[in-house]
């Protein structure tokens, strides 16, 4: 399967701010971006770039700077998903992504979605020529909607490491609970620990 991955390589992780400096959230990012290409390639899908601007990585690369609902419905209609030919498109910050996991957008349907926690999607499969996506808001909501409008058959993905997009700080505890990748070396290389003093498990950076 060929699989589209966004990535926003000049301005990352925004929210991530309070955190990390910005040449920080970059470096953070790509370790991300590297876990998920390797998922990918792991489940023996092919991933191509959607990105922002180029960056130095061994993979095919489109650049485009729109807004991400177009970006990637143009390269939907573009590749021309259909039942026997169909598109992925996973997104750059799912740093918990294994290959058993990404694996299961194989799985029947005309458009095979995973929600990521908050009503976002993290990842979707198409096999339906008319389908078109939507980012903004409950986009998880929007997709469903979307593709009863074509009447195109849908799959939801129940899967937690799919479902854990890495926008906050509070998102960086579960890359150091579950992680076991690059992004996961990178914090623990940043000085970030896990701190369970307060009763709930949070990241704390302990060094620099």
């Amino acid at each position: 399967m060929r699989v589209l991955v966004p990535f926003a390589a000049e301005r990352p992780k925004t929210r991530l701010a309070d955190a990390l400096s910005r040449p920080e959230r970059r470096s953070f990012a790509a370790a991300m971006l590297d876990d998920v290409l390797a998922a990918l390639r792991g489940a023996g899908f092919s991933p191509e770039l959607l990105t922002t601007e180029r960056v130095d990585r061994d993979v095919t690369q489109t650049v485009d700077e729109r807004p991400l609902t177009a970006a990637v419905n143009d390269a939907l209609a573009e590749h021309g998903a259909g039942p026997d030919d169909p598109v992925g498109v996973v997104m750059a910050d799912l740093a918990l992504a294994t290959p058993r996991a990404v694996s299961r957008l194989s799985a029947g349907g005309d458009v095979v979605v995973a929600a990521g926690r908050g009503g976002g999607t993290n990842a979707l499969a198409v096999r339906h020529p008319a389908f078109r996506v939507d980012y903004h808001g409950a986009s998880f909501l929007d997709h469903l909607r979307a593709a009863r409008r074509v009447g195109a058959s849908v799959r939801e993905l129940d899967s937690r490491r799919l479902a854990v997009d890495v926008d906050e700080r509070a998102d960086l505890a579960e890359v150091l609970l579950h992680g076991d990748g690059a992004a996961h070396d990178w914090l623990r290389d940043a000085g970030f620990e896990l701190d369970a003093d307060g009763g709930r498990v949070t990241a704390t950076r302990t060094r620099r």
